[in-house]
């Protein structure tokens, strides 16, 4: 029988503009559960995402990334047992969270094609820890493995069966996140609870005591709500319309779609939700681009409330979730009649708490992917 376990994990978590880098002690009983976890070190390397139409194929960011987990790999000051990554996709096949081999690793670079902003970044990380400390153990840990049995209702798109063959669905990410969320408040106190987790990439999940029930994020993590420099869902008629535009190519359209829409599209000028605030008193567009933001939100909340049968619990999280009292204001403020309404007080101080003034409870709580990713790994490395 297994004993006490001690592991020390670096928990990569490389975005599509960021990498961000944490090691962990994590104590595992000899039934496998955490008994301590204890944060040593972290870091956090940005500004790796190219702009609009400079890096088409990807290959330079995908160098940028590789570049930065040598950076983080040379400021440790903590010896590792593992590493875990946070990884967006893993196709249809790979749907739980393993530890890496080769054939693992070829199965990331055949689901490439479900997730290509993100996925070759995140493989490129996986082979620069390689290169460098090829004996380490290093774990996937994937943000779809939470929505794995989202009910069949959820999962399929409305698409010929040939299509669903080829193994096109509703996915659903951020799933590390949500797990945090749920494991922390409680399943029990949560209840019917829609999760929203907002930051550049951003979506929400309905969730009925734990147990996901609707995403809004599909095949890719490009769709959804309105995103930073995603558009979330689309009518697919516009696809087809820029498809026939003069030398349109597909890189092209994943390149407006990926890194040249959703907040960014509709200001013209940035993605960043804080300088958005700050301009939208003079600058109707970056006034716009909130609005079209905070109505995606809400519409996806009350589809949600639809799909539970009512809303007990509303939580926010994410860089802007956290952090953006003014954009919780407005996505509450269409939401009194399913009964979410915010404390003003409480929702202009509060970055981790309680910040509800009506039936249903209203939370911010500051996610923490990368100890999902300690504990996913410390588990899958007790060998």
């Amino acid at each position: 029988m297994r004993g006490i376990s001690e592991h020390h994990v670096l928990c990569l978590n490389s975005g599509s503009s960021s990498i961000k880098a944490a090691v962990y002690r994590i104590v595992l009983d000899a039934a496998g559960i955490p008994v301590e976890e204890q944060r040593l070190e972290q870091s956090l390397v940005e500004h790796l995402a190219p702009e609009p139409g400079e890096d088409p194929d990807g290959r330079a960011a995908d160098a940028r990334h590789a570049a930065a987990v040598g950076q983080v790999l040379d400021g440790l000051h903590t010896p590792v047992d593992a590493v875990g990554h946070r990884l967006v996709h893993g196709g249809p096949d790979l749907v739980d969270h393993r530890r890496i081999d080769d054939a693992v690793l070829a199965q990331l670079r055949a689901a490439v094609p479900f997730a290509p902003l993100h996925l070759p970044a995140e493989i490129a990380a996986i082979d620069a820890v390689r290169t460098r400390h090829p004996g380490w153990a290093q774990v996937a840990c994937l943000d779809t493995a939470f929505h794995r049995d989202l009910p069949a209702v959820a999962t399929h798109l409305p698409l010929p069966q040939w299509v669903a063959d080829r193994g096109v669905r509703r996915y659903g990410f951020h799933g590390l996140s949500y797990e945090y969320l749920v494991n922390t408040v409680g399943a029990d106190r949560l209840g019917r609870a829609v999760l929203a987790h907002l930051g550049s990439g951003a979506s929400l999940a309905a969730v009925d005591h734990g147990r996901p029930c609707d995403t809004t994020m599909g095949l890719t993590p490009t769709g959804g709500i309105v995103m930073g420099t995603r558009p979330g869902d689309l009518d697919p008629g516009a696809l087809l319309f820029l498809a026939r535009e003069p030398g349109m190519t597909t890189e092209r359209l994943a390149d407006i779609l990926d890194r040249g829409s959703g907040l960014l599209g509709l200001s013209g000028t940035t993605s960043d939700v804080r300088d958005l605030l700050a301009e939208r008193a003079e600058d109707p567009r970056a006034d716009l681009a909130l609005a079209v933001f905070v109505r995606s939100i809400a519409k996806a909340i009350g589809s949600f409330a639809a799909v539970l049968g009512g809303v007990d619990t509303l939580v926010f999280t994410g860089g802007v979730g956290e952090h953006a009292p003014a954009v919780r204001a407005e996505v509450a403020a269409s939401l009194g009649h399913l009964g979410i309404e915010l404390d003003p007080a409480a929702n202009a101080a509060v970055t981790d708490g309680a910040i509800g003034a009506g039936p249903v409870t209203v939370l911010v709580v500051r996610t923490n992917e990368e100890l999902m990713i300690a504990r996913h790994t410390a588990a899958r490395t007790r060998d």
